[in-house]
């Protein structure tokens, strides 16, 4: 069941969040994020069933709010064009946005948020949840894409929908290697699909 939000919960989210920007969060403590956010022990108590449940619904805000910006990028983007021209190059350039080499830290902490469900199964169910909604979110999109004609109707919209969040997460494997891919290559690779198998 999803929490309802709480302005002293939601401080200790983004206290939390923010700590996080520095540090590993097995670095964090609860003394940490108190003194940070100004709140009472007894409050985070009241609010969270324990330490590791605010760190989990930390990493799960940290885990969406990038791809919450993709989403609201790409709906604007199905909202203004007027071509197949003008939807390739929007497209390019919120692909080279996503896929930019300054964004592997990104790439990186939702991989290992994932990775993290696999001792917990209160957080894989909370993030899992959440990235549910992401699915959900990115397939009602790619709906109203084939709705438009902009889309093949052909392609399952929900397999597009984890396609287009599995190859930027997926991208680690090149964010984690000495050597790079050429990123003009990767990007048109990612286009080259994106024009011959998704788009109409």
């Amino acid at each position: 069941m999803a929490k309802t939000s709480h302005p002293t919960r939601d401080r200790l989210i983004a206290t939390m969040v923010e700590l996080l920007d520095g540090s590993d969060p097995e670095h964090i403590t609860a003394d940490q994020v108190l003194s940070a956010s100004g709140v009472s022990k007894g409050s985070l108590y009241h609010h969270f069933e324990d330490f590791e449940d605010l760190l989990e619904a930390a990493l799960i805000a940290r885990f969406s709010v990038n791809v919450d910006v993709t989403i609201d990028s790409l709906a604007q983007i199905l909202a203004t064009v007027n071509s197949r021209e003008e939807l390739l190059v929007a497209l390019r350039e919120l692909n080279v946005f996503n896929q930019a080499q300054s964004r592997s830290n990104f790439r990186l902490e939702r991989a290992r948020a994932a990775g993290l469900t696999f001792s917990s199964p209160r957080f894989h169910t909370a993030l899992g949840a959440e990235q549910q909604r992401l699915t959900d979110a990115f397939t009602d999109l790619f709906i109203e894409a084939q709705n438009k004609g902009w889309m093949s109707e052909s392609v399952d919209a929900r397999a597009a929908a984890v396609f287009v969040q599995a190859y930027t997460v997926g991208r680690v494997v090149d964010d984690i290697a000495p050597e790079k891919v050429d990123p003009e290559a990767w990007i048109s690779l990612i286009m080259a699909v994106v024009d011959k198998a998704i788009l109409n």
